[in-house]
């Protein structure tokens, strides 16, 4: 794709509204959004519920389907599908994630994970759906397997960051997983070939995204961004901040010596009246953007050039 000969904007497609605190995070279902099946969306809450948007086949507008509640008992920090689609992964304040199972639009929890001190930061599901990794401010990562009948075990406790761990994030096909932490580290797990004894491969040192940057690391066998409220597609990274501002940066080939520079493709101010908590895009067919915010409301973008007459 070339974006050297027009200018792009984000067009604000459609502004959700319904939750009642802040918004901290967003999932898109996958395999929605695509051959004609509608794009399904999650967002989690300091409202202590997630709200499942499904868009209309008919309008094209997002409209809210389901509201899952009465489990959490405190702000719902994050939330992640499985890669089937089957089940929701939400994380919790409480101390808690629960497992949502969607059958035919209708969610149900079936299952709890208990076992972390405090506060559940994130949670990601591995390419093949079989393990789960929370974190929390415990300082703690787990990783869970799943088990047949909606059952979790957890097989390993990792113990190594000295601060809270705010997010985890599994390698896209690989089980190797990265966290992040209020240490200014991100740590690279490894398991062994039963994934019963997991153990860091590598720190990455002066990770701190408070200093207003976003890194991009690489290796033989990972790239992977540093900061939150950050997504990748097709080589453009959006990002979301406390300046109220989404911004999309754009892979440059010019002047490639030691590696890949990204420049600014464009800056959309005030995206949002307060902070921007997460940024995702959807699929490569639709290339949608959802946001997040402490305004609490989550919008969907569109990137159009600036004619409006071409989607990206």
């Amino acid at each position: 794709m070339n974006f050297a000969d027009e200018n792009f904007e984000l067009r604000e497609v459609q502004r959700l509204e319904g939750h009642t605190d802040r918004v901290w995070n967003l999932a898109w279902k996958p395999a929605t959004g695509v051959d004609g099946v509608p794009a399904v969306l999650a967002s989690s809450s300091g409202d202590k519920t997630v709200r499942i948007w499904e868009q209309s086949p008919f309008t094209g507008s997002f409209e809210c389907k389901a509201v899952l509640e009465d489990t959490h008992n405190r702000t719902v920090r994050s939330c992640a599908w499985s890669p089937s689609g089957k089940l929701l992964a939400t994380a919790s304040f409480d101390a808690t994630t629960a497992i949502w199972e969607d059958v035919g639009g209708e969610y149900t929890c079936v299952s709890t994970l208990e076992g972390h001190e405090n506060e559940v930061k994130s949670v990601s599901w591995n390419a093949s759906g079989s393990l789960l990794a929370t974190c929390g401010r415990d300082k703690s990562v787990w990783i869970w397997e799943v088990l047949p009948h909606n059952e979790f075990e957890c097989v390993s406790v990792l113990q190594g960051h000295t601060q809270d761990v705010k997010m985890v994030q599994w390698h896209p096909s690989m089980d190797i997983l990265f966290s992040c932490s209020y240490d200014n580290t991100i740590k690279v797990w490894a398991g062994d070939g039963d994934n019963d004894d997991w153990h860091c491969v590598q720190t990455l040192n002066e990770s701190n995204s408070d200093d207003l940057t976003i890194k991009i690391w690489g290796s033989d066998i990972m790239r992977m961004q540093s900061g939150d409220g950050t997504a990748s597609w097709e080589g453009i990274i959006s990002s979301g901040a406390a300046d109220d501002a989404v911004r999309l940066f754009v892979e440059s080939k010019d002047g490639l010596v030691d590696g890949p520079t990204y420049k600014l493709l464009l800056k959309k101010e005030k995206a949002h009246d307060m902070d921007v908590n997460s940024v995702q895009w959807s699929s490569m067919e639709n290339r949608r953007l959802a946001s997040a915010s402490d305004d609490g409301t989550v919008k969907i973008w569109e990137l159009c050039s600036s004619s409006g007459q071409k989607k990206v």
